[in-house]
């Protein structure tokens, strides 16, 4: 009887571990939902095939939220499910503590094998993986440096297609015995958007649509709006612009570089430009750049889809494609991200799993990126932690919404001071309206916005007397959801703002982090 009970337990352990997904996870940094195809913005800017074929099998997300809209911080809540104030990375000068609870420990231990290759952002060396392959800090363009297994090694090539090489490699040469998670994690199309050559011209100098608010003078808002550092107009260099040479290219790709822009710099510095000509100028560089970064990085999911298929393993993987934030791509005259608002705050979320997703399937819940790690140990079979703050969204792949599925989402950002001068401030999220809080003791003032009646979210109407109700009604659910969260009432201080000490052997390696914090 023993013999078979101990058999038939084989039986199902064996049974658990063949049904466990492969999982590809595929994180971009400052990916706005208008640039990809699928989400169908009215304004059209981009096709992107891959990134489609990715919706058209599986699920795309209308509105999955980021709980801090910034770089390091969003990344630290996808191996955490935790906020930032309980993960401990709050900011760009923040430091991960990698000796916490995370997801890729967890699918580790649990007999995953497990990488991450490109742009990591939080400091210390990553652990829970088999296999690491990183950018130190915010990474080049061209002709990358980075660290392999904790030694510095320095590549020549464009660095979203080196991670699109490096991502098929790995799965090649995995342990095909064994599921896998792979976090392929691209550092396009972050500023200063620096396209590869083959892409320089792809446009064909299209004159791209602007957005309605690119004009954006801000009335109606409060002084933390209009005190920003994030305009077209004010803050856009002439390294943005591409009127300056970058540095670190070999002679060829400085060649191909200096034969696209160089005339037309040559036809700018003519025109001499100024006001909204200037500005309009600037967005339509932006655009060719910025979208031709995002371009780059949509070839290189082909590739990692098209190896999926040749390998055989399609069918048993879970893909899933996000960004660590939204974008702005004009609105506002903002380029950046960092606001509880719209494009800052939403960012896209498609994810691809047979048989479990419907094909071309769409999904209008408020979820989070911070549901992602629960998600990924839930396919796994795994217990979720219930101090995890997020929730698995296998109820959503498989078409049903829980009723107790969130309705309101909490928000805080607090990067201040710091690049681009958006000051700190947290607040409530529904499907309608926006109640935010700017809490610094100069700011001192609290926002409502109502998207039903002002979708481009350009009216503060906290003192509408008609609204008094929302605003006791949303002041209650924000008290509600920072004692649930556990927020503590002073902003948390961030680990040790120090890069972490070299642990590779021969020559000195690249710093985690390098420079000014940055977006």
């Amino acid at each position: 009887m023993l013999r078979s009970l101990l058999a038939s337990l084989l039986v199902s352990a064996a049974a658990v571990a063949a049904d466990r997904p492969n999982i590809v996870f595929i994180f971009c940094d400052d990916l706005g939902t208008q640039a990809i195809s699928a989400y169908g913005s009215p304004l059209k800017l981009l096709d992107t095939p891959n990134m489609d074929r990715l919706a058209q099998h599986g699920m795309l997300f209308q509105r999955c939220l980021v709980p801090n809209s910034i770089c390091g911080p969003s990344r630290a809540v996808i191996q955490t499910g935790k906020y930032s104030h309980i993960n401990g990375f709050i900011d760009n000068r923040s430091r991960f503590n990698g000796d916490q609870p995370t997801m890729p420990k967890m699918l580790h231990d649990a007999g995953y094998q497990t990488a991450v290759i490109g742009k990591w952002h939080l400091v210390s060396d990553p652990q829970g993986y088999d296999h690491w392959h990183i950018l130190p800090g915010q990474g080049a363009y061209y002709n990358p440096p980075m660290i392999r297994d904790g030694e510095s090694v320095k590549h020549e090539g464009y660095t979203t297609d080196l991670i699109g090489d490096f991502s098929v490699d790995w799965i090649k040469q995995r342990d095909k015995s064994r599921p896998f998670l792979l976090m392929s994690q691209h550092k396009a199309p972050h500023r200063d958007w620096q396209p590869p050559a083959r892409l320089l011209g792809w446009n064909q100098d299209r004159v791209f649509p602007e957005p309605a608010t690119l004009f954006d003078d801000y009335y109606g808002r409060g002084r933390a709006e209009k005190e920003q550092d994030m305009t077209l107009a004010k803050t856009f260099t002439t390294r943005d612009a591409k009127l300056a040479e970058p540095k670190g290219l070999t002679p060829d790709q400085l060649a191909a570089w200096n034969a696209y822009y160089g005339p037309r710099n040559a036809a700018f510095e003519k025109a001499n430009l100024s006001g909204e000509d200037l500005v309009r100028w600037r967005y339509q560089r932006y655009m060719h750049d910025y979208l031709a970064c995002v371009k780059a990085v949509d070839e290189n999911i082909g590739k990692v889809l098209d190896c999926l298929e040749e390998e055989g393993i399609a069918e048993d993987t879970l893909v899933v494609l996000s960004s660590d934030q939204g974008f702005y791509l004009g609105e506002h005259g903002w380029f950046d991200k960092r606001w509880i608002y719209e494009e800052s705050l939403t960012t896209p979320l498609i994810v691809s799993w047979p048989g479990v997703t419907a094909p071309g399937s769409r999904c209008d819940a408020m979820v989070s990126i911070i549901d992602i790690p629960e998600t990924f140990l839930q396919a796994a079979h795994l217990p979720i932690p219930a101090d995890m703050q997020g929730r698995s969204l296998l109820p959503l792949l498989r078409g049903k919404t829980p009723a107790d599925w969130r309705k309101s989402f909490y928000y805080h950002y607090y990067e201040y001071p710091g690049a681009h001068s958006v000051r700190r401030h947290y607040g409530v999220v529904t499907d309608r309206y926006k109640l935010f809080y700017f809490y610094e003791p100069d700011m001192d003032y609290w926002e409502l916005i109502d998207r039903e009646t002002d979708p481009d979210e350009m009216t503060n109407v906290y003192a509408d007397p008609a609204k008094a109700k929302v605003v006791k009604e949303l002041h209650a659910e924000l008290d509600r959801l920072r004692k649930e969260l556990k927020v503590p009432a002073k902003d948390p201080e961030p680990p040790a703002r120090t890069p972490a000490p070299g642990k590779g052997k021969g020559k000195a390696r690249p710093k985690a982090r390098a420079g000014k914090a940055q977006s």
